[in-house]
């Protein structure tokens, strides 16, 4: 049974762990994730972004491979399907798909329209049992084909959003999507601290861009409060390295070695394998 985000995200920010978010483009992806995450023991968030759910052929899609693949599995872990960087109206159609989660993004519109969106959408997703993330500030790099350089978060603004009853919420502290640059300038703790302060001790926050942060900013945004940390871009490449160096090495021309089933095997044990990296990483090993 999938479940909403809430729980695991108390528990986690209780803790002084982060719960990750890997992101999920198609079903080895899904598989990968929910075996690495059951071998562990730990809880995770599945997160679909919107270009993803429409790759995968609609919401509803995702939905029923997710939930058959959970139970085929024996998947036991607390498990979320999660709307990453949800319009709107992509909102709404994962509350009627079946989502258990679900990230209204309005940080591109000003924070009274965000606020006003925002608010409708908690009403929404809690009448149906659904937890859901708010977004202040933006996460630069590209997202989706929109490109952005980041905008950092106002703590009087989170407060705003945070006030609305959101059960977790993404703030943009120098983060950014895709791979960082050798000129990134890090995690601004200063403006993660003080938002911290507006929104008091109990509500979650998020790090997005969780890819090729330095281990030792991991840890300090989570003793800051960062519960969620979403992963996405080192999946990629992981999985591209692995399936280049298998057809590389010429053993997609061996037997059926050009078998799907086969040609994406080295890929989607590289998924698990990091997977299982980052949820040490993020200490929440154990933690089902």
């Amino acid at each position: 049974m999938l479940v909403n985000a809430k729980e695991m995200l108390d528990k986690a920010l209780a803790g002084h762990y982060a719960v990750p978010q890997f992101n999920i483009n198609n079903l080895e992806w899904t598989k990968s994730v929910l075996l690495a995450c059951e071998e562990m023991k730990a809880p995770v968030i599945l997160g679909v972004s919107m270009g993803a759910g429409k790759y995968m052929t609609g919401f509803k899609t995702v939905t029923a491979m997710v939930k058959e693949m959970h139970d085929f599995l024996g998947i036991t872990v607390p498990v979320a399907l999660h709307l990453d960087h949800g319009t709107y109206e992509g909102s709404y159609a994962c509350i009627q798909a079946g989502f258990t989660s679900i990230m209204f993004d309005g940080s591109h519109y000003d924070i009274d329209e965000n606020v006003e969106k925002t608010r409708e959408l908690v009403h929404a997703a809690h009448n149906m049992g659904i937890s859901i993330e708010a977004e202040v500030g933006g996460i630069g790099g590209t997202e989706d084909g929109v490109t952005s350089a980041g905008e950092k978060a106002d703590p009087a603004d989170c407060k705003r959003i945070a006030d609305l009853g959101v059960d977790f919420l993404a703030a943009g502290i120098g983060n950014i999507h895709g791979v960082y640059p050798p000129d990134w300038k890090g995690l601004d703790f200063d403006v993660l601290a003080k938002i911290k302060e507006a929104i008091g001790p109990d509500l979650p926050l998020v790090l997005h861009g969780g890819s090729g942060i330095p281990t030792d900013q991991i840890k300090k945004a989570i003793s800051l409060g960062v519960s969620k940390i979403n992963v996405n871009t080192e999946l990629q490449i992981v999985f591209a390295k692995a399936t280049r160096e298998y057809i590389e090495a010429g053993k997609d021309q061996v037997g059926k070695g050009y078998d799907p089933r086969k040609l994406l095997k080295p890929g989607a044990d590289a998924i698990i394998a990091e997977c299982k990296n980052k949820i040490v990483e993020f200490g929440c090993d154990g933690k089902a």
